[in-house]
Order: C-alpha cells, then structure tokens, then sequence
C-alpha cells in the first residue's frame, strides 16, 4: 500500500459549477450546500428561477430559515443586469454585490446559489454569461462567500461550443458534471464539499452524503467501501478531534475517488491496537485495509485525513 501526503486545496472561496440533466440531480448538490451556511447561522441566497426558488424554498432542510433564505428572481436579475445584450458591471455592483456584502457583514457563512448565468448561456448570451462568472469571482476576492453555479446540460450541448464550457470551467475551482454530447471534452474533475457539526450524527450524515454523491456520479461500485472510510474518518474527528469537521470527495481524472476528512486537531492519527471491550482504534486499519492508497497532511489549524478508492464502473453525470 502507497502511503503520500497530499490533500485538495481548502480555498477560502468556493466557485462550483454543475452540469445537470434534471432537478434531482441538481438539488443533490445545491440543498446540502444551502443547508450548511442555515445550519453554521449563516445566509443562503439564491438567485434563481421561479420554479427552483419557489422548489428550495420548499425543502424540509430549509425550512424555517425566515431571513437566512434570500431569494431573487435569476430572469429579472438577467434582465436588469444586460444593456442591449451587455453586461453592465455597475449594475451587478449594485444589485448582486450589495446583496453579498449585506449577508457577509455579520461574519457568518454565506452560500449562493445562482443560475443567471445559465440563463444568459442559453439565450444566447455567451459572453455576458462568461464575464459575470468574471464578476462574481472578484467579488469572491472582496468578500468571504461561497457561489454554486448550474448549467442545464441540454443548453451547454445545444450550443456545442467546446471552447466556452472549458472556459466557464477554468472559472471555477470545482466542476460536477460534464456534458456527453461534446466529443473533444474530457470530463473535467467532480468534486463537492460539505461541513458538518461536533455531535454524534456528524458520522452519519457524513456517509450518507458521501454515498448520494457516489451514487449520483455513477459510482455505485464503491458506496459500500466510501461509507466505511468515510465513518471511521469522521467518527475519529467526533471522538478524537471533538471538533466540527469537513468532507471532501473528489472524482480525479484518471476516476479514482478520494475521500477527505478535515478537523480542527492538531494531532496526527495513527493506527491504534483495537480495544477488546468496544473495539476502539480500528478504525484507521479499516481505512488503509480498504483504500487503495492514505495519508494525512498537516494544516496551520488541523489536518487532513484522505482516503483514495478505485471504481470499476464508468462514472456519469
């Protein structure tokens, strides 16, 4: 077994971008997104649809957010942010940029969720699309948030040009899911992130979004093992760290999957003698007896702990 020490950036701003073909696959992603910024006291905003703000506003996992939940119109928005076909930047200052500052000024998480850009794609409005994706990025480097984007995949193959979906994916620092209808693309990584609580269902909830990630990428094959690494790691982090901590799993290129633990405990992990009486300190042999390669990596504030697995099935999206 390979043992290296490398983990995925932790950028302070996220920019994901999703490629999908129907809402389940959509709020997949996007409900736990929100959900993590109500449940930490922060902001979620959505700009939207009317259809999808009227659909999340829905959800039982937001429900009761009252002023957390920021809902905006994504086609009013569109309509006022284009000036004969446009992007007008001071219009997107003053419209989406103090609406971002408003929600980041009492310091707690914002998360966004947006589709104007899709709107604009797929009315035709290529570059503006592209240029907001611009905007919305330097107003990431003015203000701490994260932003989730999501394209309709009939409308990116519909317009088939492979040069703008590579260029709105150079935009963002994650990408989930890749249109099949683009012969020259090569499906670009998956990854999605989400953090959970110190408590005793932090264990749970965190394999249970690991599996529904997996099984939405196509990945069945390798739920049952994910799971496992995924509830030893995180249990590890309740019991040992007794800190809050966050899950990454990341698709890389060659269609290994990688599963990270991130806490707040300076402390490196080692692989213990198991108990006899509860059978305490096996989890990290678990992980190296079923993860094709492990390690840890040590950060300023914590650590990292990942796992990486193979899949024997062809991933879709």
């Amino acid at each position: 077994m390979a043992v290296t020490h490398q983990h995925p950036a932790m950028a302070p701003h996220r920019h994901v971008v999703q490629f999908y073909g129907h809402d389940d696959q959509l709020a997949v992603g996007v409900v736990p997104y929100l959900a993590e910024a109500i449940d930490a006291g922060g902001v979620a905003i959505v700009i939207a649809t009317e259809t999808h703000c009227r659909a999340l506003a829905a959800c039982p996992e937001l429900g009761g957010a009252g002023p957390r939940l920021v809902t905006l119109d994504a086609d009013e928005a569109m309509h006022t942010l284009l000036v004969d076909g446009r992007l007008a930047a001071h219009r997107f200052d003053k419209l989406i940029g103090d609406l971002v500052r408003d929600a980041t000024a009492g310091g707690h998480p914002v998360h966004a969720f947006g589709e104007i850009v899709a709107l604009m794609w797929a009315e035709g409005h290529v570059t503006a699309a592209l240029e907001l994706e611009e905007m919305w990025n330097g107003l990431g480097r003015e203000t701490d948030f994260s932003l989730y984007c999501a394209y309709p995949l009939a409308s990116v193959e519909a317009e088939g040009d492979v040069d703008a979906f590579h260029a709105v994916c150079r935009q963002h620092s994650a990408v989930v899911g890749a249109p099949v209808a683009l012969p020259r693309l090569q499906a670009p990584p998956l990854e999605l992130a989400r953090t959970f609580a110190w408590s005793g269902m932090g264990p749970s909830d965190a394999r249970r979004f690991v599996s529904d990630t997996l099984t939405a990428w196509g990945n069945s094959d390798l739920v049952d093992d994910a799971a496992v690494i995924t509830t030893e790691l995180a249990t590890n982090a309740v019991l040992h760290a007794r800190t809050g901590f966050t899950v990454t799993i990341a698709r890389r290129p060659d269609g290994a999957i990688r599963v990270c633990v991130r806490d707040a405990s300076l402390l490196p992990p080692r692989i213990g003698r198991p108990s006899p009486l509860d059978g305490s300190g096996r989890g990290l042999g678990l992980v190296a007896a079923i993860a094709v390669s492990w390690g840890t990596e040590a950060l300023p504030d914590g650590k990292v702990v990942w796992a990486q697995l193979r899949s024997n099935e062809v991933s879709v999206s």
